[in-house]
């Protein structure tokens, strides 16, 4: 089957917000032997509504849309819908019923009359029931093409997919899956990691894609079989090879963080752990506290934006006054003082230059990373970030915590 899936509010086209909708729909299409081949968004227009809705039925056999099923002028997914098939939207009783039922266990004022649009259906649709919202879905079937309509909020469009189109969609299916694997890669450029791949892009299935993330070079490995445990067989037989290719620049694979993978390896090898931040504000910190569990190895960390507060922390004056707060001395000075002061086995430390303007004469995006354990003190020196502030922070903290791992693998 070919999929198409149509993300419908002008909010997203302002970039008011993000259609994480479609990329969270994407990755789950197929598991079901569903082939995804477009992607759109529109916007709260019905004529412009309804001419992306007929290209998609032209050609494909499921149309996914999210958004535009709430009570107000400007959801008119149903309309639009209606509208292409000529067909007639007419209230469902039962509907209506279970509407205005919700609206009195709520025990607020009673339901606006301009609800009763959620409660409507044309001939081909029928509802899709909707326990997390007031807007049932809609799965319209007519002449071979199915319509899976959701609402937008994530929470109740996650809940519907897996629980009712999902099934539906997977009892609808031929069978044949694609199944993919990521495996994360960091400290080679993607034109050098596609290179050592060389000898196993050649194949079209299983397959190989390189992407540039945040975080390092992404791999996706791609297997199509008729049945799952065919197409997972091709990946255990692809992995290996791509493991034994690039070795020890891979940190992790599928939905694995940087801040997991550290913490996985402190937890095996029962090691603490303490930050002191500067240009970065805690984010460090608040990546690792973002993993269960991680209170068994993280002592703790500190937030030193200003000189004083370096000093305060164990950082001895003449290095700040010799090198800078900017530089590889006061970096590895920062991780040594917060491991001692934390009695901690390992400290890293962050310091740089976020923005908007240099410090010290030091250009926008100079980080430094510092790590320190009982017999190891490394540092990272500066790679420019050039991106905006909040970028800067983000990608100084993740590789802060892949430059950390590699150190604890003796690999720097």
């Amino acid at each position: 089957m070919k999929a198409e899936i149509i993300s419908i509010g002008t909010e997203i086209l302002f970039g008011q917000i993000v259609d994480t909708n479609s990329a969270w729909l994407a990755q789950r299409l197929p598991t079901l032997g569903i082939d995804l081949y477009y992607v759109s968004t529109v916007g709260d227009n019905q004529g412009r509504i309804v001419q992306t809705l007929r290209r998609a039925w032209e050609r494909s056999d499921v149309i996914i849309t999210t958004g535009g099923l709430g009570p107000t002028e400007d959801d008119l997914t149903r309309e639009s819908i209606a509208e292409m098939l000529g067909e007639t939207q007419r209230v469902v009783p039962e509907l209506e019923e279970a509407l205005r039922t919700r609206f009195a266990r709520r025990g607020g004022p009673p339901m606006p009359e301009r609800n009763i649009k959620q409660a409507t259906l044309v001939p081909s649709a029928r509802a899709i029931p909707n326990p997390r919202g007031s807007a049932p879905g809609w799965w319209t079937e007519r002449d071979g093409h199915i319509i899976v309509s959701m609402p937008g909020v994530p929470s109740e469009m996650f809940y519907m997919w897996e629980n009712e189109a999902a099934p539906e969609l997977l009892s609808r299916s031929d069978g044949s899956v694609l199944l993919s694997k990521i495996i994360k890669t960091n400290g080679m450029g993607e034109a050098l990691v596609d290179e050592l791949l060389s000898p196993l892009l050649s194949s079209s299935n299983p397959s190989i894609g390189v992407y540039a993330k945040n975080d390092g070079i992404h791999l996706r490995l791609s297997a199509k079989a008729a049945r799952p445990p065919e197409a997972q067989h091709m990946l255990d037989e692809l992995e290996p090879k791509v493991n034994a290719l690039l070795g020890d620049i891979i940190w992790g694979y599928d939905d694995e963080t940087p801040a997991a993978a550290v913490g996985r390896l402190l937890k095996d090898r029962g090691l603490t752990l303490a930050t002191m931040e500067s240009c970065t504000g805690g984010l460090v910190s608040s990546l690792i506290t973002d993993i269960a569990g991680s209170s068994t190895y993280f002592k703790g960390g500190a937030v030193t934006y200003t000189n004083a507060q370096k000093v305060a922390h164990g950082v001895h004056p003449s290095i700040i006054e010799q090198h800078g707060a900017i530089s590889a001395e006061c970096a590895q000075a920062m991780a040594v003082a917060i491991r001692e002061r934390m009695s901690a086995d390992v400290g890293i430390s962050v310091t740089g230059v976020a923005g908007p303007d240099p410090v010290e004469g030091k250009d926008i995006g100079t980080v430094f990373i510092g790590v320190a354990t009982a017999d190891n003190q490394r540092v990272m020196t500066g790679g420019i970030y050039q991106r905006s502030r909040v970028d800067i922070k983000s990608r100084a903290a993740t590789n802060s915590l892949l430059f950390l791992r590699r150190v604890l693998l003796g690999l720097e």
